[in-house]
C-alpha cells in the first residue's frame, strides 16, 4: 500500500477552495491502494498533521487541538514526515521532546490552489526534497499561473488567446497616466486581472476609463503584475480538462457554465448551491455534457489537448474557453482544478477514484523521468582555478 501526502490549504486566497479540495482527494482515494495522510498547510504556511485533519467538522470549528506540527528533512534519500512527540519525566529520568515519524511518503498529492501550492514554489520544495508528486512539475505549474507568460506560451503554439497587455503595480503606482493611454489603445471594455490569482478574486470587468483606477487599485492589493485583456462582449464559456503526460493526452467532456454576465465571480464558482463538500462540483449551475456542435467539440478538444502540451502540464488541467461571434480563444488553463474536475469524467465513465489513481500514475511516470536526469559533473576545476577567479 502507497502513502499519500495530501496537502491542501496555503498561504492563498483559495485556502479554503483548497480545503474541500483536499477533502475530497481524501474522500475518493482507493483505500486498497493508498493510505491517506492529511498535511493541512495553514493561511501562515506551517504545516500540521493529525487525523482529526480527515474530518471536515474541524475546519468548520477551527479546532485544531488535536494536529501538530509536521516536517520534511533537508535530506534527498528521506521521504519521511516527522513530528515532535512530548514525552514525560519519570522518577530517574527527565521529560522532553522526542522525534517520531508522522508518514514515509511514497508521493505527495498537492491539492493547494492559488498561490504557494499551484504556481510551482511547492513543487519546488518538493524537487528540492527528491519527493515525487502529482501534477505538473515546478516550470509548467509557474508557467500555467502566470497568465501573462501563459498566453505568451500560448500564442507561440498558435493558441488562440485574447489581445492585452501586463502592467507592473510599481508602473500604475508611479505613472497611471501612461498606464490609462496604454489600457485606451486595447479598447474598452477590458478585463482587469491580478496574473496569479484564480476563482476570479480581484478581476474586474471595466466598461470605460471612468471603472479604470478602481479596478487597477483593487487588482494591485492582489499582485505586483496586472493583465488587462480586451473583453468579448457576450460570449460563452466552455470547459475541457485534459488527463495525461507528455503528449499521451484525452479530453473530457464539455462543460457550460450557466446564469452568469460578464464574470463568473468567486461565489459564482463556490457558494451558489453548495452547501456540502462530498460532491459539490463547484457551486454554480451548468450544462455538462455542454451542448454544442460537433465541429466546435472538436475544435475545443485539440484547443485544449494543445495547450496542455505546450506548458508541458502532467496530470489533469482544465482549459477553459471563450466562444465568441470572431472565433474561440483560450481565457486560461486552470492547473489544479477544484474538485480535481471529477465531473468532468463522469459522463465518460472515469470515477473521481479512478481519476486520481491516474493522476498519481502520472506523477510517477514524471518522477521516475527526473530521476533518470545526471545532476553531477565530475571535473577538476578546483585543482585548476581558486575563488578569486573569474569563471
Amino acid at each position: 500500500m502507497k502513502t499519500i501526502a495530501v496537502f491542501f490549504g496555503g498561504r492563498s486566497v483559495e485556502h479554503e477552495v483548497s480545503v474541500i479540495t483536499g477533502m475530497q482527494v481524501i474522500e475518493n482515494l482507493d483505500k486498497t491502494k493508498y493510505d491517506a495522510v492529511p498535511v493541512y498547510v495553514t493561511k501562515d504556511g506551517r504545516f500540521l498533521g493529525g487525523e482529526s485533519l480527515k474530518n471536515f467538522k474541524t475546519f468548520k470549528s477551527s479546532d485544531f487541538s488535536g494536529t501538530y506540527d509536521v516536517y520534511f528533512k533537508a535530506d534527498i534519500n528521506d521521504r519521511k514526515l516527522y513530528h515532535k512527540v512530548e514525552e514525560k519525566g519519570g522518577l530517574f529520568s527527565k521529560g522532553g521532546e522526542r522525534e517520531a515519524v508522522y508518514a514515509d511518503v511514497d508521493m505527495v498529492f498537492t491539492a493547494l490552489h492559488g498561490t504557494f501550492g499551484e504556481d510551482g514554489s511547492i513543487q519546488g520544495y518538493f524537487d528540492t526534497l527528491n519527493i515525487p508528486y502529482i501534477g505538473c512539475s515546478t516550470l509548467s505549474a509557474a508557467v500555467g499561473m502566470d497568465k501573462k507568460i501563459m498566453k505568451d506560451v500560448f500564442r507561440s503554439h498558435g493558441i488562440p488567446v485574447m489581445n492585452g497587455e501586463a502592467f507592473y503595480r510599481r508602473e500604475w503606482q508611479e505613472d497611471k497616466d501612461r498606464v490609462r493611454a496604454a489600457i485606451e489603445k486595447i479598447g474598452y471594455p477590458v478585463f482587469v486581472k491580478p496574473v496569479n490569482l484564480g476563482s476570479s478574486i480581484g478581476i474586474s470587468k471595466v466598461k470605460d476609463a471612468s471603472e479604470l483606477d478602481e479596478a487597477m487599485d483593487l487588482a494591485c492589493q492582489y499582485d505586483r503584475k496586472i493583465l488587462v485583456e480586451e473583453a468579448a462582449e457576450n460570449p460563452r464559456e466552455i470547459n475541457c480538462a485534459v488527463l495525461g503526460y507528455a503528449g499521451d493526452v484525452i479530453t473530457s467532456a464539455l462543460e457550460e457554465p450557466l446564469g452568469w454576465k460578464d464574470l463568473l465571480s468567486f461565489e459564482d464558482k463556490y457558494v451558489s448551491g453548495n452547501k456540502k463538500t462530498g460532491g459539490s462540483k463547484e457551486g454554480n449551475a451548468r450544462n455538462c455534457p455542454a451542448d454544442v456542435e460537433d465541429s466546435l467539440k472538436k475544435e475545443i478538444e485539440e484547443l485544449a489537448k494543445k495547450a496542455f502540451t505546450a506548458i508541458d502540464a502532467c496530470g489533469t488541467a482544465r482549459i477553459d474557453f471563450l466562444v465568441t461571434e470572431s472565433g474561440t480563444v483560450v481565457n486560461e488553463i486552470n492547473t489544479l482544478p477544484g474538485s480535481m474536475g471529477f465531473y468532468l469524467w463522469e459522463p465518460l465513465g472515469i470515477s473521481f477514484g479512478e481519476l486520481l489513481d491516474r493522476v498519481i500514475e502520472y506523477g510517477e511516470v514524471r518522477a521516475g523521468e527526473r530521476g533518470e536526469n545526471m545532476y553531477s559533473y565530475e571535473s577538476n576545476l578546483f585543482s585548476k582555478t581558486g575563488y578569486g577567479s573569474k569563471l
